[in-house]
């Protein structure tokens, strides 16, 4: 078993490393929409950048001042000027910083939240085959990960760069006019720590993707695990769970680390050869000092000048990494935002007309799922349902019955065939709109977190107290419900683990109740209850189904005996067609089934 997992994790390292590397920062593009909607506050913040940055540049012509008069004799009584000076720069220099500080940091939180809920929204929009092929723990990743690197670039790390390169460009502009022989031994020094900077931001960018990957492979173990955790602990897995958790968090580990040794690196050689450069820059402006070439004023207010230049710079050389990891980030979401659902509305749809009757036909329908391009799940399948019949769908496990279900709800289209409501091809309506005309209740409900009101009005978000317990009621669960301490308003726990299987039912048969769509899919409702759940689930759907088209989905046969019409599956065809006891007394499939659960009933029939 250990083995196996090592090798799943291997698996997800590698489909991590494969992916397509951000070569640029033009991945970044996506996102201008999102920071469009905030120019005021954008342009709020660049003229806070702009105040700040000039206050600081006027910092050294004040310190030439007080270097060359201030501490003259006769220009004594001036240096309180120059003191009152850097006293008014502060002021601004603080205000100007804090009003940036504040709009950037709102800017970062607004468009991140809206990048999460678009890609949120998005992804709830996907096909179910994107969810075959792309664990649910790497969109989470995406979703949490990946936009928080991107909420520090915007909130912090591209206010930094953009203050540091005003500064940069500024401190060049003064320094060029406080000597423009040493400001052209910067110009020609400058290459040497671009070249650096730029060759090591491509290692960096590389490795910062590797990382982001590795991060989305962990998240996606764990909620794996997180999500099946009582069965982890029933198969006493916790040990085996714990130790591919580990080899999967090493290797994030690892990978963070090799990213945090290269941007290291690219910080130490950027810095080093920055401050090589001035400090020889500075010795050529000593001698000329010495020669009277220039004030002592004029080389400290070119010093500082040169300081600013460098310390831009080193700055820049440390957020160029986090906007190569920002790039990184951004493509992947990229990536995420781009894929497009598999079923989409039609450019003109077509609307059921009302009253859906609810009528519906298979014609011909063949169908493979994309992850088993060469197995048929259906296979030439024709059938009709007519207006408020209920029928039954039989076979054994992997016939095609579930598949049904899923092409009717149009998360997959079939690949040839049609499959119609009230004579119109689905195909023709929008898949939203369609789906409103359908109710299901699956045999494991999913319960969400919230209170019991909660869960049933998710059959019908707009539907009133009265009318949630009135389907309560119908579905046989105001019983329990009722007896709880705070009734309708008792919240669950997550996935309505503190609900008993029978009680998660009735609460699904009620949000269906409520929904009161025309169509009604049951997908084996009752094969895991015991006998007194099964018998007050029974009726929640008896009067659940009254009135409408219901396929039913059974492989305990007795639940279904009583209908009149018994579909039988078997290997994506229809193999049999009849009432319980016609069936029987037909032989085949069905009645091998009906004698393995029923032992005699064939005999007993006959």
């Amino acid at each position: 078993m250990s083995s196996s997992g090592q090798e799943s994790v291997d698996e997800a390292l590698r489909i991590a490393q494969g992916r397509a590397k951000a070569r640029s920062l033009a991945s970044l593009r996506i996102l201008i929409p999102f920071l469009a909607r905030y120019r005021w506050h954008i342009a709020g913040a660049g003229f806070a950048l702009l105040c700040s940055s000039s206050a600081t540049l006027t910092v050294p012509a004040a310190l030439r001042g007080m270097i060359d008069h201030g501490f003259n004799r006769a220009d004594a009584d001036r240096i309180g000027h120059y003191f009152l000076l850097l006293l008014a720069v502060a002021v601004v220099l603080g205000l100007a910083t804090g009003v940036r500080y504040y709009f950037v940091t709102w800017i970062g939180e607004r468009v991140i939240a809206d990048i999460r809920r678009a890609v949120f929204d998005h992804v709830l929009r996907l096909s179910p085959s994107f969810f075959e092929e792309t664990r649910t723990g790497e969109v989470l990743s995406r979703l949490t990960a990946d936009t928080t690197l991107i909420q520090t670039v915007i909130g912090s790390s591209a206010s930094i760069a953009l203050r540091n390169l005003v500064m940069l460009v500024g401190a060049l502009v003064l320094m060029i006019l406080s000597s423009f022989k040493l400001s052209l031994l910067v110009v020609i020094t400058v290459p040497l720590v671009m070249v650096p900077l730029l060759g090591l931001g491509r290692w960096v960018r590389r490795l910062s993707r590797k990382s982001q990957d590795s991060v989305a492979s962990t998240a996606a173990r764990a909620a794996e695990t997180l999500n099946a955790v009582q069965t982890v602990q029933a198969f006493t897995h916790e040990a085996l769970d714990s130790n591919l958790f580990a080899i999967d968090v090493e290797a994030s580990f690892t990978a963070a680390i090799l990213r945090t040794r290269a941007r290291a690196a690219m910080t130490v050689v950027v810095t080093i050869a920055a401050f090589a450069c001035i400090v020889a820059i500075l010795w050529v402006g000593a001698q000329d000092v010495i020669a009277g070439r220039m004030s002592g004023g004029e080389l400290a207010q070119f010093l500082f000048y040169a300081v600013l230049v460098a310390s831009g710079f080193g700055a820049l050389s440390e957020t160029w990494g986090d906007l190569q990891r920002a790039a990184g980030a951004s493509e992947r979401l990229a990536e995420l935002m781009r894929t497009q659902p598999e079923i989409a509305a039609p450019a003109q749809p077509r609307r059921l007309k009302e009253p859906v009757r609810g009528a519906l036909s298979f014609d011909a329908v063949h169908f493979s799922y994309p992850t088993r391009p060469d197995s048929a799940a259906l296979d030439g399948l024709s059938f009709t349902v007519a207006e408020g019949e209920a029928v039954a769908l039989v076979g054994p496990s992997g016939a095609g019955k579930s598949t049904v279900f899923q092409l009717l709800l149009r998360f997959y289209a079939p690949d040839s065939g049609v499959i119609r409501i009230d004579d119109v091809d689905i195909s023709a309506f929008d898949p939203v709109e369609l789906r409103r005309h359908i109710a299901v209740v699956a045999q494991d409900p999913v319960i969400f977190s919230g209170t019991i009101a909660d869960n049933i009005r998710y059959g019908r978000p707009d539907a009133r107290d009265d009318e949630i317990r009135r389907a309560a009621e119908a579905a046989a669960a105001a019983e329990f419900i009722e007896h709880l301490p705070r009734g309708y308003d008792t919240s669950l726990g997550e996935r309505g683990i503190t609900l008993s299987g029978g009680q998660r039912q009735r609460i699904a048969i009620a949000r269906a109740m409520l929904r009161d769509a025309p169509l009604l899919l049951l997908d084996e409702a009752t094969s895991s209850l015991d006998a007194q759940n099964e018998r007050l689930v029974q009726h929640g759907l008896a009067n659940l189904m009254a009135g409408r088209t219901t396929l039913v989905i059974a492989h305990r046969l007795a639940t279904i005996q009583k209908l009149k019409r018994i579909l039988v599956f078997d290997q994506g065809r229809l193999v049999g067609e009849g009432s319980h006891a016609e069936l029987i007394a037909h032989g085949g499939l069905y009645a091998r089934l009906a004698d393995l659960q029923f032992g005699g009933a064939r005999s007993a029939v006959g």
